[in-house]
């Protein structure tokens, strides 16, 4: 209904500005931040008791394992200068580790799009390319990082389906070296990054050297998202291929990616 402008939303879909005024966005080194708290994690291991803080990571990995009070043992292992990453790991050994589960649904976006002769123009499109590629357009959904809000994510990977696309959606808090493994495991075109937590600059540059360190660099690597259209210059450099802010039309969108898979494939 947004995409239709049945729904309106100011700024969004209807009466947006000509030009977008710049807005003064902090940038934060991220490689830099990153290397200064290896540096102060280092710090604090050197300085601390080892023997009490290894004392401390099994006494909690015991509880987690025989039952009692984690809190205390956690506090304790804290005050043992043991490290949230550490502290976390002593119990993942009996807990295992939470691997969020991506639902989507299907249907829903085409339901709102029937009739529509734009829609289903794409749609066409979208068979023709089938019919000489001998399979459908796919695309694999990707969220790196720490960046653990995956709506967008699933309404992309749920609009897209029901254009005709097939879509993978990868796992949240995956490495870029992961998500390249599953872009070539699920042989698809092209990769959409979501992202909503600022880690584009550091994220798709490295997916794009792990597809290319893989051999596959035929791969494609887009970008969706809460992206300043300062760093679009910065990203497209580093070799991604589009970048489709809030407000981007989904179809215009999957017009648009198909034109640049078909323009790959020669």
């Amino acid at each position: 209904m947004i995409d239709r402008g049945e729904e309106v939303i100011v700024g969004v879909n209807k009466y947006r500005k000509d030009k977008e005024e710049p807005i003064d966005i902090l940038d934060i080194d991220n490689v830099a931040v990153r290397e200064a708290q290896v540096a102060r994690l280092a710090a604090t291991r050197a300085a601390r008791d080892e023997a009490r803080a290894q004392a401390a990571l099994a006494e909690l990995t015991r509880r987690a394992a025989e039952g009692g009070n984690l809190l205390e043992a956690a506090v304790e292992a804290a005050r043992a200068r043991a490290t949230v990453g550490e502290i976390s790991d002593a119990m993942e050994k009996i807990f295992g580790r939470h691997r969020a589960e991506v639902k989507t649904l299907a249907g829903v976006y085409g339901a709102a799009y029937e009739g529509d002769a734009g829609f289903e123009q794409i749609q066409k499109d979208v068979e023709a390319f089938a019919e000489v590629e001998g399979r459908r357009p796919r695309m694999l959904v990707v969220k790196m990082g720490q960046d653990g809000h995956d709506r967008g994510a699933k309404v992309i990977a749920t609009a897209f389906a029901d254009i005709g696309f097939d879509v993978d959606v990868g796992p949240l808090f995956q490495t870029p070296e992961e998500a390249a493994q599953d872009a070539i495991d699920n042989d698809v075109h092209i990769v959409g990054i979501s992202s909503q937590a600022a880690g584009h600059k550091t994220l798709a540059p490295k997916l794009i050297a792990a597809l290319r360190e893989k051999g596959a660099e035929d791969i494609l690597v887009i970008c969706g998202g809460v992206i300043p259209q300062q760093d679009y210059d910065f990203l497209k450099s580093a070799g991604v291929k589009a970048i489709f802010g809030p407000g981007t039309n989904i179809p215009a969108a999957a017009k648009e990616i198909l034109t640049l898979i078909r323009a790959a494939r020669g």
